[in-house]
């Protein structure tokens, strides 16, 4: 059995992959979940082949019952959750007159909702993982758009800001318990959720999805008495 666990969401590809490889590489035991079943067996499968330990489970995390089956798979596999990533999100663009209320609700859902029943039901697992090594650890995946909000991708913005907030006030109420929280701030990373993009942005000028796990490697190493509340990831020359 693992020393360490972790659940990784949205995990099936892109910057969600590279976080489990890294947790995995780490010698973590990850459950990992994603919406779409076939890619995330793939991808789980694709890990253990590599001799890692992974459970998996496909799920629609805008679904309260759904994050509940993830939380109690993992407790049944690993019995401790160290790191919790709430890395699934979900951008639709739309100028502000042409807002569809089912898109709202699901960024909200997916990028927001869910972040905060995922603390909820891994409240006790991380207090615990707390108490024993003072570093249990939360990555929440907001964007360079919480920062710097742009029109078009306006409600993406909006649940991202909402994120960074979030963020803040759960190291107020948890750091004391040894739980801590990071809002990740990226800007366009070359990924398939960039796709729209790259006709401005080529792929090569942007971020790469090992950047963004090489920060959780350094936060994997910092002391206890080190809280890291936000990290921003943007392109040389870009600002905010």
């Amino acid at each position: 059995m693992p020393q360490r666990a972790a659940i990784v969401t949205g995990a099936s590809r892109g910057i969600g992959l590279a976080l489990a490889r890294l947790l995995a590489e780490e010698g973590y035991g990850l459950t990992i979940t994603a919406r779409r079943a076939p890619s995330l067996e793939r991808t789980a499968h694709a890990l253990r082949e590599q001799g890692f330990d992974v459970e998996f489970l496909a799920a629609n995390i805008a679904d309260e019952e759904s994050i509940g089956e993830v939380v109690r798979l993992h407790q049944e596999r690993f019995g401790r959750l160290d790191v919790l990533v709430n890395n699934a999100g979900v951008g639709i663009g739309a100028l502000a007159g042409e807002h569809r209320t089912k898109f709202i609700d699901m960024q909200l859902d997916v990028n927001l909702r869910a972040i905060m029943i995922f603390y909820r039901e891994c409240l006790e697992l991380l207090r615990t993982a707390g108490a024993e090594h003072r570093n249990a650890l939360v990555v929440n995946m907001a964007s360079i758009a919480g920062k710097a909000p742009a029109p078009f991708l306006s409600v993406y913005a909006a649940t991202k800001a909402a994120v960074i907030a979030y963020t803040e006030a759960m190291n107020k109420e948890l750091n004391a318990d040894g739980v801590k929280s990071v809002a990740f701030c990226p800007g366009f990373v070359d990924t398939d959720m960039s796709d729209f993009i790259k006709d401005a942005i080529p792929a090569e000028q942007m971020l790469r999805t090992s950047d963004i796990s090489e920060a959780l490697r350094f936060l994997l190493r910092v002391s206890p008495s080190c809280v890291v509340p936000e990290i921003i990831f943007q392109r040389p020359g870009e600002t905010i």
